[in-house]
């Protein structure tokens, strides 16, 4: 666990930028359009989609602005990615209870890789000798 912690910070940006660009800030602007783009058929009641969806991408920027204070401040490193942790964890459990279930279209269920290497980066990254959820 760590092998890689002294590039923990670069991976943080990394990870925080793309995240940010790809996920959090469409789906908190524009969340039919990322639906439609993750190829998620819309109900004809919009509005509790767009609800939701912005819901979820205000909680995605807290773990992003989590993430930039630990770039840029230096502190909270372990912390966030103890935060992360817990997202990708929960995030794989979702995405693999979707494709049991078989209720989610095939780009959320092909997200089981993706939380899958996150998981596998957080641990190679991670700065500390243990987790201190």
């Amino acid at each position: 666990m760590g092998s890689l912690s002294q590039y923990a910070v670069h991976y943080l940006a990394t990870l925080m930028v793309g995240t940010t660009f790809l996920f959090a800030l469409p789906i908190f602007i524009a969340p039919i359009n990322w639906a439609r783009l993750m190829l998620w058929r819309i109900p004809d009641d919009r509005d509790l989609a767009i609800y939701f969806g912005r819901c979820l991408g205000a909680f995605i920027l807290i773990v992003e602005l989590l993430m930039l204070r630990a770039v840029t401040m230096g502190n909270g490193v372990t912390y966030t990615f103890d935060v992360l942790f817990c997202v990708f964890g929960l995030m794989l459990l979702v995405h693999i209870y979707g494709a049991i279930r078989r209720i989610q279209p095939i780009t959320e269920t092909l997200e089981i890789g993706l939380w899958t290497v996150l998981l596998m980066l957080n641990t190679v990254f991670y700065p500390a000798p243990s987790v201190t959820l």
